[in-house]
């Protein structure tokens, strides 16, 4: 046992194993991402989902137009109406994916051994015999003996959804390949992946460009999940497109990694995007199998230590058919948390799978389960080493209202906060209790009209680990005596009473601006 006190805090004791997880409001600190879709898209599923544990909905534009996915987004507005749950929105891109186009729609039997052609002729139909494409280039830069996956969701060569094949030859722009495996690839658009080669397409399409600068503004997205994101450039493009979309300036860019290329520009990329999402699926094509859990590891402690989301895909991918994810599954979900996730990104089993409420709260509470063995004090030293000193304000103080709310026991830390950083910060420090975040709006005015802000930000805490934001009433300013802040307080305590993480004779840290400085305070509450 002597190994597990590097991550776990104690050594398990069987009884606490044996108890049922204690349900709340807050079912776990780690955070569920939900690709939303044909199964996942009445108001009745999506409020079963706020429910169980989502609280960032996906909309994944490599499928569905807009009309689609504005009436899946309409039937989210009024769930988080119905619940009273937050919930923020996020666009998933294109990028640089090639695709198989299937204009028929008629299903495809490839058998192993025979041979099939791959074209940029996107006149063919497509057959067994051959798979029209949406890349003029391929045969330009890959070579005999190259791998290349194909399949509608899951490519990793094993399920019969999707093929392996091996390149034979090449001659002109068509590409002979070898099947590897036989399948049957069904639906209109597969999508094509070829093993560590460089694809010369733009990470956002004029598509994607369309659809974020009609869909995105009209919905005020709060995330932009870059596809394919392969070097920091591609987020400072895409800053640049929204930072002309008024709103949008707000969004936050999450990078996508799906290949060795954005692994080996991954500092830069971090130190440009808002976020990271590991996209374990493409990833796991790219590299080789054995290398995957050291990426993920090595990826996520640096997303931790720079105190920005990290989110972890593809990990129960066995529930988009069955109740239960397998072992390695399960294994693998309370891993991703104790190697620092944020969040847990589900695709193909919220999307079409037929258990999507179901995938939401197993994954909940194994994060949960995982949670409680965090050892949250050798993260806190590793994080305080790395930060190093001269400390800034800021990080001294999110780090000094961690450290007060472990050594007191209190049950929340309250967090007053206009632009979301400082909540941000202390939720760096992984404490071991939720951090409410109080959200004061800001008064923006353009000479014309006077606006509110402070939903992005409450949004966009949605998304880290332990991050529960709360909305003030904006007569309040953040930023005043600790008189006028009380009424805030006030609706913070009844707020995390009425979900059951506050009672009486609690203790609680709060951490607020009085004046020019920031001051974190414990208080104990009475009946």
């Amino acid at each position: 046992m002597h190994s597990s006190h590097l991550l776990l805090e104690e050594p398990i004791r069987m009884l606490s194993i044996l108890e049922p997880s204690k349900a709340s409001f807050f079912p776990a600190m780690t955070k569920i991402v939900g690709t939303l879709g044909p199964k996942s898209r009445s108001v009745e599923v999506i409020s079963a989902c706020l429910k169980a544990g989502m609280s960032v909905a996906r909309f994944d534009f490599s499928w569905g137009g807009p009309e689609y996915h504005q009436e899946t987004l309409e039937n989210l507005k009024t769930a988080i109406k119905s619940t009273k749950k937050l919930c923020a929105v996020m666009l998933d891109t294109v990028g640089a994916e090639m695709q198989v186009v299937n204009k028929s729609e008629k299903s495809i039997s490839l058998q192993a051994d025979a041979q099939v052609v791959l074209t940029p002729d996107r006149g063919q139909e497509a057959s067994s015999e051959i798979l029209p494409i949406n890349f003029d280039e391929l045969a330009k830069s890959i070579k005999k003996g190259d791998t290349i996956f194909v399949g509608q969701y899951l490519f990793t060569g094993s399920e019969t959804t999707s093929v392996w094949l091996e390149v034979s030859e090449v001659t002109g722009q068509d590409v002979v390949c070898t099947i590897k495996n036989s399948a049957t690839l069904a639906g209109s658009l597969f999508t094509l992946h070829v093993s560590q080669v460089h694809i010369d397409l733009p990470t956002l399409t004029d598509k994607d460009k369309e659809v974020i600068s009609t869909w995105g503004v009209k919905n005020k997205i709060d995330f932009l999940s870059l596809s394919y994101t392969r070097h920091a450039e591609d987020v400072r493009q895409a800053r640049e497109f929204l930072s002309k979309l008024g709103d949008l300036s707000q969004t936050h860019i999450f990078a996508k990694i799906e290949n060795v290329e954005g692994l080996t520009h991954f500092d830069e990329i971090l130190q440009e995007a808002d976020g990271i999402i590991l996209s374990r699926g493409n990833l796991g094509i790219d590299l080789p199998p054995e290398k995957v859990f050291f990426f993920q590891k090595s990826a996520l402690y640096k997303c931790n230590m720079a105190g920005k989301p990290a989110v972890l895909t593809r990990v129960v991918d066995s529930m988009t058919d069955n109740l239960r994810p397998t072992r390695a599954e399960a294994t693998d979900v309370a891993n991703a948390v104790l190697d620092g996730s944020d969040a847990i990104l589900l695709g193909a089993e919220t999307l079409r799978g037929l258990y999507p409420v179901e995938t939401i709260s197993t994954v909940g509470r194994i994060c949960a389960e995982a949670e409680k063995v965090f050892n949250q004090d050798l993260y806190f030293k590793k994080t305080v080493k790395y930060v190093g000193e001269p400390m800034s304000h800021l990080e001294s103080i999110a780090s000094s209202a961690v450290r007060a709310a472990i050594k007191v026991k209190a049950s929340v830390i309250i967090c007053f906060t206009s632009s979301g950083r400082a909540a941000r910060l202390i939720a760096k420090y992984r404490p071991t209790m939720p951090v409410l975040s109080v959200v004061i709006p800001r008064i923006t005015t353009n000479q014309l009209k006077w606006s509110f802000s402070g939903a992005f930000e409450a949004r966009q805490s949605l998304i880290v680990r332990g991050l529960f934001p709360i909305l003030a009433d904006p007569r309040h300013p953040a930023e005043s005596t600790s008189a006028s802040n009380e009424s805030i307080l006030k609706v913070a305590l009844d707020h995390g009473k009425a979900a059951g993480v506050i009672k009486s004779h609690d203790r609680v840290v709060i951490c607020q601006k009085v004046g020019d400085s920031s001051v974190v305070k414990i208080i104990e509450l009475e009946d």
